[in-house]
């Protein structure tokens, strides 16, 4: 059964929001649980034997009546990525992936490297960053009650336009820090909307959608590569301006968006 736009995108943003849970709280358990000298192969063992029912639960539901077109088929992968629109949601998530993943990826580097703070900064200046993402997938579900989608990515987009340039630029650390922390809040929702404006092209295929997914992922997987061979040539400061192409890419991708409610 088909999902309305509106509730797609909200489904999206609570998968999301359930992965940033994970992204932020599995970190802090590990360190708790070596400064309470448990150790990090217990906190392993038991997180494995915690998701053994999730496990039963999702074959019961894989296991039950199918819905058709779900099957990525090769041809309609392949036919797929010949559409504008699906290579729109496709181009969309790795660009707004250079102010998500990537840019985590890089962020206490850069803190060490560039704005010349020790470890334990860097550090709380990408938990900064993580846990206002974590605030910001729980707070996108209230926002896309009364905003649509496309609105909410444009206006963040517009917004993370000036905080960060503003964030590259500015010397002091609280200030970082501070702006870290609202990038992570203005990028919520830039991996579950697109995600959702590509199940949507795509109605009934869902299958094909993930396939078509996992071909965008492994292009973008070379990115970080790249990224860093022009770190290495041209320094890391000046690599850090190419993420702007993130919410850019949102601003001038978005708008074209025909599906409803996106």
């Amino acid at each position: 059964m088909d999902l309305a736009p509106d509730k797609r995108e909200r489904n999206m943003v609570r998968w999301t929001f359930a992965g940033s849970f994970g992204y932020v709280g599995g970190p802090l358990l590990l360190a708790a649980a070596l400064w309470l000298g448990i150790g990090w192969r217990g906190v392993i063992a038991a997180l494995a034997l915690a998701t053994v029912p999730l496990v039963v639960s999702v074959r019961r539901v894989v296991a039950g009546p199918s819905v058709g077109g779900t099957s990525p088929a090769w041809h309609h992968t392949l036919g797929a990525l010949r559409r504008r629109d699906v290579l729109r949601w496709l181009a969309l998530l790795e660009a707004a992936d250079l102010l998500l993943d990537v840019f985590h990826a890089y962020l206490a580097l850069y803190f060490v490297d560039v704005a010349h703070v020790d470890t334990r900064a860097a550090a709380l200046g990408v938990a900064a960053w993580t846990g206002a993402g974590l605030a910001g997938d729980w707070l996108l579900l209230s926002v896309l009650r009364v905003m649509p989608g496309a609105r909410y990515l444009r206006l963040s987009a517009g917004a993370a336009l000036a905080v960060y340039p503003a964030f590259l630029l500015v010397p002091d650390y609280g200030a970082k820090l501070a702006l870290a922390a609202l990038l992570g809040l203005l990028n919520s929702g830039w991996y579950a909307l697109p995600k959702a404006g590509l199940y949507e092209s795509l109605p009934g295929r869902s299958g094909a959608a993930v396939a078509i997914g996992g071909v965008g992922g492994m292009v973008g997987a070379c990115v970080p590569l790249a990224l860093g061979l022009v770190a290495g040539a041209g320094g890391l400061a000046s690599t850090m301006w190419i993420l702007l192409l993130a919410p850019l890419a949102l601003l001038a991708l978005v708008r074209g968006q025909t599906p409803p409610g996106v």
